[in-house]
């Protein structure tokens, strides 16, 4: 691994631009199943939304066998096949509403080594600004994994068990209809969240993958069912082992004053991702 040579995307940027456009909206709401109202200019965007914006649009000769873009450009070449959300960590300093015109902000701000239990670990963190009008409205931190595909004789993970003490408790079946139209409404590519053949081919996974940013979505979106006029400071989110589309899981909340800690859970009561919430 040529870590000097991968270093060397530090401090490389990139900005877009675009507009919060209703479309988008509506449709996570229908893949959300909620019975939102249609949404009209000047509505708040709701929190984690804004990544229906800013889409990768890669021409179909950029991408690479898994999916995703070919490796370079604006992210670091990194000779590891798995590329992964890992987290993520959030400041929502003021609302995006539709109808606005937003920029974003991205900048390299570390790469990273790490020997992990099945091989080589690249940590790549990306920081985004996004800004309206107003000024910068949300401040993301972006953390991207890339490792090896397992081996036979890779150890299985010893699970962590899901804490029980949920005040909020919602079942998801993530069918392929789920994530394709998450794919869809991302521009995401990876063929890991809808190419079974692959998925478990290639990648060795025993299912469709549900998405990260999905999950996380869905736990903010489970404190907004419960809590609907509560307005998020502050989210941060971990993931710690995959779902996938084989099974139920289950999205959990406990409100404990000002922090509304999230999990994610699967049939086992394994725990999936955790994540916390601050009310402003």
């Amino acid at each position: 691994m040529d870590m000097p040579y991968l270093r060397e995307w530090l401090g490389r940027t990139e900005t877009y631009e675009d507009e919060v456009t209703r479309t988008p909206i509506a449709s996570l709401s229908a893949t959300l199943d909620r019975p939102d109202a249609p949404p009209h200019k000047g509505d708040i965007l709701p929190p984690l939304w804004h990544w229906l914006y800013f889409l990768p649009v890669h021409r179909q000769s950029e991408l690479g066998p898994d999916g995703h873009a070919a490796r370079g450009g604006f992210l670091p070449p990194v000779p590891l096949p798995r590329r992964m959300w890992a987290g993520g960590r959030l400041q929502f300093h003021h609302p995006l509403r539709v109808g606005e015109a937003i920029t974003r902000e991205s900048r390299i701000v570390d790469v990273s080594y790490k020997e992990g239990r099945t091989g080589p670990l690249v940590f790549v963190l990306v920081r985004h600004e996004i800004s309206n009008a107003e000024g910068v409205a949300l401040t993301e931190e972006h953390d991207i994994v890339y490792r090896d595909n397992p081996k036979p004789d890779d150890p299985a993970p010893k699970p962590v068990t899901a804490r029980g003490d949920h005040d909020w408790l919602r079942e998801i079946r993530p069918d392929d209809v789920l994530l394709f139209r998450y794919s869809a409404l991302t521009f995401n590519g990876h063929r890991i969240h809808y190419d079974r053949r692959y998925v478990t081919g290639v990648e060795g996974y025993p299912g469709l993958v549900v998405h990260g940013p999905l999950i996380a979505t869905l736990l903010l979106d489970l404190l907004r069912r419960n809590l609907p006029d509560a307005v998020v400071a502050n989210f941060s989110f971990r993931a710690i082992k995959p779902l996938f589309d084989i099974a139920p899981f289950f999205v959990c909340g406990k409100v404990e004053g000002k922090t509304v800690t999230l999990w994610a859970k699967d049939e086992s009561g394994a725990l999936t991702m955790d994540a916390s919430a601050t009310l402003a």
